[in-house]
C-alpha cells in the first residue's frame, strides 16, 4: 500500500461479521503516519447493562452471553464484533505484567488497560475488575474506587469478588448509579483463604455458602453474577434461582453465559486449566514467525529490496 501523505487516513473495512444481519460494531481508519488500524464509531449501538439484564427472561436465556477478557485496545477491536461483554480482569496481573497472582494489581493498572478496551470496542458492555485491597474495607472507599474507574474509564460496570459479605458495598455501589457483576465460588483474590484454585461446593457447607451468597448478591443490586469453579449442579441451580444472568467460568454450560481469558482459549500459555477449551495454539504461531524473522536477518534476507527505500 502506497503511503497518501503523513497523518491521513483512508477507510478501513471490517473484518468479521455479528450474527445474521446486524450491522458491524466497529470499523477501522488506517492511519498511514502510523500503519494502526484505529477504531472509529459505526451504526451499531453498544450494548447496555440494562439490556444484557433483558437477556434473561423469566428465568431463561434465549441467547447465551458471551464475554471474554481483554486488556488493550488492539485486543478489544477484535473480540469486539463477537462478544455481549469484555471483562478487563484483573487476571491482567499474571498475562501482561508476570505478577505471581492477581493481588498485585492496582487501580493505577486497571484504569489503564480499561480506557483502552474502551476506546477499542463500540459494541460490548466493558466491565473493569476492581483489585484486591480496593474496595473491602467499607462501601466509601468501594465508592471512591469504583468511580475513579468509571470516569477515567469510561466503562459501563465493574466488577467485585464476594457474596454475602460484599452485599452492602454492591447495594452501596448500584443506589449510585455504578452497576455492579458480582463473583462468587472460587473468588482468585481470596485464594490464600481457599486454600488453592481447587474447585469450590464439594461439601454441604460449601454448596449452601454459593447458594447464599449468589441470592445476596441479586438482592444487593448486582446485574449479573460470574460463577467460577464451582460443582457443575451448583452452577445450574444457582443459574435457575436467580432472576439475574450468570456467567460461568468452570462452571456448566446451562448458565446464562460464559466468559474465559482470551489468552487462555488463544492457546498462550503452555497450562491449560481444566475449564479451559483452546481454540488456537497463537504461542506457537508467534514463536515460529519470531524464528522465521530471526533466521532471515542472521543471514541477511530481511530487510529485502520490498523493504528498503531505493534511489528514484
Amino acid at each position: 500500500m502506497s503511503l497518501i501523505g503523513k497523518g491521513q487516513s483512508l477507510p478501513f473495512p471490517s473484518f468479521a461479521t455479528t450474527a445474521k444481519t446486524t450491522p458491524m460494531s466497529t470499523t477501522f481508519q488506517l492511519d498511514t503516519a502510523t500503519s494502526r488500524a484505529n477504531p472509529t464509531p459505526a451504526p451499531m449501538k453498544r450494548l447496555t447493562v440494562p439490556a444484557i439484564q433483558r437477556r434473561k427472561f423469566e428465568g431463561k436465556t434465549e441467547q447465551p452471553l458471551v464475554m471474554l477478557t481483554a486488556y488493550t485496545a488492539r485486543q478489544a477491536q477484535l473480540l469486539d464484533p463477537h462478544c455481549d461483554l469484555l471483562l478487563v480482569g484483573d487476571s491482567l496481573g499474571q498475562v501482561i505484567y508476570g505478577l505471581p497472582s492477581s493481588l498485585q494489581v492496582t487501580l493505577d493498572m486497571m484504569c489503564a488497560h480499561g480506557a483502552a478496551v474502551v476506546r477499542g470496542s463500540y459494541h460490548s458492555v466493558v466491565v473493569v475488575d476492581m483489585p484486591f485491597g480496593t474496595y473491602e474495607a467499607s462501601p466509601q472507599q468501594a465508592f471512591a474506587s469504583a468511580s475513579r474507574i468509571m470516569a477515567e474509564t469510561g466503562c459501563a460496570a465493574v466488577k467485585l469478588e464476594g457474596g454475602v459479605a460484599m452485599a452492602e458495598i454492591i447495594a452501596f455501589l448500584t443506589a449510585r448509579g455504578i452497576p455492579v457483576m458480582a463473583h462468587v465460588g472460587l473468588t482468585p483474590q481470596a485464594v490464600n483463604a481457599l486454600g488453592g484454585y481447587g474447585a469450590r461446593g464439594r461439601s454441604q457447607q460449601e454448596h449452601e455458602k454459593i447458594i447464599a451468597d449468589g441470592q445476596a448478591v441479586q438482592a444487593a443490586g448486582a446485574f449479573a453474577v460470574v460463577i467460577e469453579g464451582v460443582i457443575e449442579p451448583i452452577a445450574i441451580a444457582l443459574t435457575q434461582s436467580l432472576e439475574i444472568p450468570t456467567i460461568g467460568i468452570g462452571a456448566s454450560a446451562q448458565c446464562d453465559g460464559q466468559v474465559l481469558v482470551t489468552e487462555d482459549m488463544l492457546g498462550m500459555f503452555e497450562r491449560v486449566p481444566r475449564f479451559v477449551k483452546r481454540y488456537e495454539e497463537i504461542a506457537e504461531t508467534i514463536s515460529g514467525a519470531a524464528a522465521k524473522y530471526a533466521e532471515e536477518v542472521r543471514a541477511r534476507i530481511f530487510p529485502g529490496v520490498e523493504q528498503t527505500y531505493q534511489p528514484k
